[in-house]
């Protein structure tokens, strides 16, 4: 563990400073210098690297149908499938992150030193997006209807919405004030249709598990009802992150080496914190699996299914008539979720692997002043050099792990950036390279798998510190995944 200039690892006692305390960044590997000075030269080479049509670029065809894209494999060449990933799971990784972090202070322009920014979330998978602060602490969160408003998260459904789905069952969004605002824990999720339906499908699932609650106990105590049903959510999600996210993401072998052998790097003193490397660098290779475009629904017979850009901030000239970003409400605007997890008909679609290429889409984000990069590349690649992030190579050497080879990383030279790599775009590279593109990398793995199981292991409210034998009460063979949670949350079209 990092801190002040030092590194602890397995075994060492971390130093006496609240840089450890909840609530707080820091730094794994503190003594480890920046990759590149902060200048203008620096500055311009990252830009290089993430712009629109550069080295990051998949290039999509965009000027196609939404449809196309899916379809048609030589309009998203450098868009390879994975085929042990579909597409729901960088989504159920966003809402993840959004449970974790929360930082609206830091800037692109300035550096930044981690250990005095406020993490405005508590560093616990506790879903503190979803709850706020509790009934009384968030009414504005709870259904008044039900109960006084002490047991229920407010869902809203769509007008309109049985006529466009095959079933005509009906569907439901966010709760949103008359402007469209969310009214939830965490803005955030409102970014895109696939996290807002996400953040819908909990709200039922813990609605499901009041219900529960109340048959199988018999209690009128909403307090009680409340506790339980929250408790009963939380752990089936945190079960979730232990045995379907994580080995997916990086690996049974490596998560199972985590939960027998203990964590190496990534220690505290009184509460888990929040690694610049984990939230800056690691934790962002989702946004190399997104794709351009995906099967929103399967929409009502008469028309067929609807399809769309995940953004497009030209949409004068979009042959659809919206993107997928969140904020607005309409009867076609839900997620059937076949597309994204495995029902078993019809075949989800797949996830983009992790390499150094993401797709087009994100190039050009909407809603940034004109004044800021529009790239989303960019924009990491500046906050190597904002958070001053050790070079990919160094954290390897310092995880004991072999680097890449020059040859790997080849396409960097021109902009002198081969040997002293940013520590996000080497963990995309490290994973394309160590581990076909279809899960992490040794170091990238490792950051991931570390902070994930040792958040569970600081909380002593997790399934993990409570009942380490548990296992989930919703399934008959012991397992629990995000098909059974959407099945249970009541958000899947028959068809």
């Amino acid at each position: 563990m990092a801190g002040h200039g030092q590194v602890y690892r397995s075994g060492d006692s971390p130093p006496n400073s609240s840089f450890f305390d909840q609530g707080k960044f820091g730094r794994l590997f503190g003594n480890l210098p920046a990759f590149a000075a902060d200048t203008p030269s620096k500055r311009a080479d990252l830009q290089e690297l993430g712009k629109l049509g550069g080295l990051m670029d998949a290039q999509d065809k965009l000027d196609a149908h939404p449809r196309d894209l899916i379809t048609d494999a030589n309009l998203s060449l450098k868009n390879p499938d994975n085929p042990d990933m579909t597409a729901g799971m960088t989504f159920l990784g966003q809402f993840l992150d959004h449970d974790l972090t929360l930082d609206i202070t830091s800037s692109l322009e300035q550096q930044v030193d981690p250990e005095q920014i406020q993490n405005f979330r508590t560093p616990v998978f506790e879903l503190d997006s979803v709850y706020g602060q509790g009934p009384l602490g968030s009414p504005a969160l709870y259904d008044q209807s039900v109960d006084d408003g002490r047991t229920s998260l407010l869902v809203e459904p769509i007008p309109g919405s049985p006529a466009q789905c095959r079933d005509g069952s009906e569907k439901f969004d966010l709760p949103r004030n008359s402007q469209g605002t969310p009214i939830i824990g965490d803005p955030r999720n409102d970014e895109n249709m696939v996290l807002s339906q996400l953040h819908v499908a909990m709200l039922r699932f813990h609605n499901k598990m009041v219900a529960e609650v109340k048959a199988k106990t018999g209690s009128t105590n909403s307090h009680d009802i409340f506790t339980e049903a929250q408790r009963l959510v939380r752990w089936h999600y945190q079960w979730i992150i232990v045995h379907e996210f994580l080995p997916k993401t990086i690996g049974q072998a490596l998560v199972d080496d985590i939960l027998t052998k203990g964590r190496q790097f990534y220690k505290w003193r009184n509460a888990p914190f929040i690694p610049v490397e984990f939230s800056v660098a690691a934790y962002r290779f989702g946004h190399s699996q997104i794709r351009p475009s995906y099967r929103v629904n399967f929409g009502p017979v008469a028309t067929g299914e609807v399809f769309a850009l995940l953004f497009n901030d030209n949409l004068a000239v979009s042959p659809i008539a919206f993107d997928m970003r969140g904020g607005a409400r309409a009867p076609e605007r839900f997620i059937d979720w076949q597309t994204f997890f495995d029902f078993g008909s019809p075949p989800p679609r797949n996830n983009k692997r992790i390499d150094s290429k993401l797709s087009t889409v994100l190039f050009d984000l909407p809603g940034l002043p004109g004044g800021e990069p529009q790239s989303l590349a960019g924009r990491n690649l500046l906050r190597q050099l904002t958070f001053k992030l050790p070079s990919g190579q160094r954290v390897a050497k310092a995880m004991k792990q072999e680097p890449l080879t020059a040859a790997e990383l080849a396409d960097l030279a021109p902009l002198h950036l081969q040997d002293s790599t940013p520590l996000w775009f080497y963990i995309l590279r490290e994973a394309e390279k160590r581990a076909d593109g279809k899960r992490l990398g040794p170091v990238g793995g490792r950051i991931v798998g570390e902070v994930f199981i040792g958040i569970l292991e600081g909380d002593p409210m997790s399934y993990l510190r409570q009942d380490p034998d548990w296992t989930p009460s919703l399934s008959s063979n012991d397992q629990f995944t995000m098909v059974d949670l959407l099945t249970v949350a009541g958000v899947v079209t028959a068809l």
